[in-house]
């Protein structure tokens, strides 16, 4: 009787293990780790936190639901709004030329979904995030609390930046523009660095790294990305 019971207990936890829902978390587990692999690593991204976030951080809670099977897939993903979720790849090259690690409080100019918000909490940073869509930034706040990410989003015009919690050690803006926003040179601690794509709206921009010196600042051309456009207008829905 008591193998019989034993029998039944396994035969129990073997169709648990195959419920639709553990094989989807598998799946996405596999799948993730298989974009860090191939899509990140063979790119050339070196950063051992970078990485490692990437590969915990689930990025299908960050899409709508009929994205999630497109979650780890090499491509930018639609958000709504007129908005997406980056593809991986930039995401990686944006965080790791920041070149931020635990304690670095940053500033993200354009929520979005919260996912580059969450990599970056994943690496231990104080991480402050503006956008301008209310919808999306509700949104993002709900999504990275219930996955305890400790970002905190506000809803507000990203070109001013969040000029009470700088200086800030690194600066990323998910979004472009033609040219680099005041305020965030001045809310770019010195020996800082900001990531931003620069260029005109709906076409091919320039990735650059920007350092501040106590000369001025340094520019570096990382390649051409194409962005959505920094939003000026303050959106409710």
């Amino acid at each position: 009787m008591r193998k019989v019971t034993s029998i039944i207990f396994i035969l129990v936890g073997f169709l648990f293990l195959l419920s639709p829902e553990v094989l989807a978390k598998d799946n996405f587990q596999e799948a993730r780790l298989r974009m860090v692999q191939e899509q990140i690593e063979q790119r050339g991204i070196t950063d051992p936190l970078v990485l490692s976030a990437l590969r915990s951080v689930p990025r299908h809670e960050f899409v709508p639901e009929n994205m999630k099977p497109f979650a780890y897939e090499d491509t930018p993903l639609p958000i709504g709004y007129g908005q997406t979720i980056s593809q991986p790849y930039i995401v990686a090259l944006m965080t790791e030329k920041a070149g931020v690690k635990p304690g670095s409080r940053v500033l993200e100019v354009g929520t979005g979904s919260g996912y580059q918000a969450a990599i970056l909490c994943a690496m231990g940073c104080e991480v402050y995030s503006v956008e301008i869509i209310k919808a999306l930034a509700e949104r993002a706040r709900e999504t990275l609390e219930r996955l305890g990410y400790s970002a905190k989003v506000f809803w507000g015009d990203g070109y001013f930046g969040l000029k009470e919690f700088a200086p800030f050690d690194a600066i990323i803006v998910t979004c472009s523009i033609d040219h680099i926003p005041p305020p965030l040179i001045e809310q770019l601690k010195e020996g800082g660095k900001m990531v931003i794509p620069v260029g005109p709206p709906w076409s091919i921009q320039s990735l650059l790294l920007v350092e501040k010196t106590p000369d001025g600042i340094r520019t570096q051309d990382l390649g051409a990305v194409r962005f959505v456009p920094l939003t000026r207008t303050l959106r409710e829905k």
